[in-house]
């Protein structure tokens, strides 16, 4: 049907380099696209590489609650090569500004893990900050959630507190809108999941990552700062979260490149590049059209 083409016009393309000329700069995603939690993909690595030779900008934006040095740490480790980005932006040093801000107040409870905890270290960038005080639930202002206690449990055990908070009327920071993100072979839950969880108990969840609008406005500052002035249509966003990188793109209105073997490589039936048919119903489904769409960033 005439629908059915019009939804479903995603151009499947082999590498970066048969579109990359088309843009000044690369909003990339981390996990699922440049690693999978453990290492570096080495495709993805030197794709990026070969792009900045030509003069093209690079910034990583991803829905990590780390701070954007933490963020540098865990990619050397895993092996990605510094000369493949120029630049980070995190969601997690996007909804911090907003917390030192007082957005949720000065007293918070906190979930997340013991890693996460560099997530309240002072921000230079924020004039008269809050002094922000860690506290049990039945003390807290608003709730700071960066993740859960423990990626892989069962998360009604935030149930009660929800209850309680919702009650109260707490706001709560979501660090990461990200639902599930895949390390190595094992899906875990992320911060995402328990904002949407208190949202659905009739509480108020606010967000900082892809797809809302905090995190593109940070990278774009990122960018003017190092002196590159380049407009949306010289963007280009890639990832392979179709609720958070494809939409996200869609609503700042700058094209995206859907990488199909990451989160939805089931559905998309990719094994070196998707089945055709399979992304155009799953893309229908989604009702979201990335401008382009590849197996994986190569």
């Amino acid at each position: 049907s005439k629908f059915f083409r019009k939804i479903s016009v995603t151009a499947l393309i082999k590498t970066l380099d048969d579109i990359s000329h088309n843009y000044d700069a690369l909003f990339v995603d981390l996990w699922g696209c440049v690693h999978n939690g453990i290492e570096a993909y080495p495709s993805a690595n030197e794709s990026l590489k070969r792009y900045r030779a030509n003069g093209g900008k690079v910034v990583l934006v991803t829905n990590s609650p780390r701070p954007w040095l933490g963020v540098e740490k865990q990619l050397i480790k895993f092996g990605v090569d510094t000369e493949a980005w120029d630049l980070i932006a995190t969601s997690g040093d996007s909804a911090r500004m907003a917390m030192f801000q007082g957005l949720v107040g000065n007293k918070v409870y906190f979930i997340g893990t013991p890693f996460e905890e560099n997530f309240f270290e002072p921000l230079r960038v924020v004039k008269n900050p809050v002094t922000i005080e860690r506290v049990p639930i039945d003390e807290a202002e608003g709730i700071v959630c960066t993740g859960p206690f423990n990626s892989l449990e069962d998360l009604d055990v935030y149930l009660s507190d929800f209850q309680f908070a919702k009650k109260k009327g707490l706001k709560l920071l979501c660090a990461n809108p990200d639902i599930i993100v895949d390390r190595g072979s094992v899906r875990e839950w992320c911060a995402g999941a328990l904002a949407k969880m208190y949202t659905d108990l009739g509480g108020e969840s606010l967000y900082f990552g892809k797809p809302f609008q905090p995190i593109y406005d940070l990278a774009r500052r990122r960018l003017s700062s190092s002196g590159a002035q380049i407009n949306n249509d010289r963007i280009l966003a890639i990832g392979d979260g179709i609720t958070t990188d494809i939409l996200g793109a869609e609503n700042e209105g700058i094209d995206s490149l859907f990488i199909t073997g990451g989160l939805a490589a089931l559905e998309t039936g990719t094994k070196d590049q998707p089945n055709q048919r399979l992304l155009n119903n799953y893309l229908l489904e989604q009702k979201l059209n990335p401008a382009y769409s590849i197996g994986f960033l190569r």
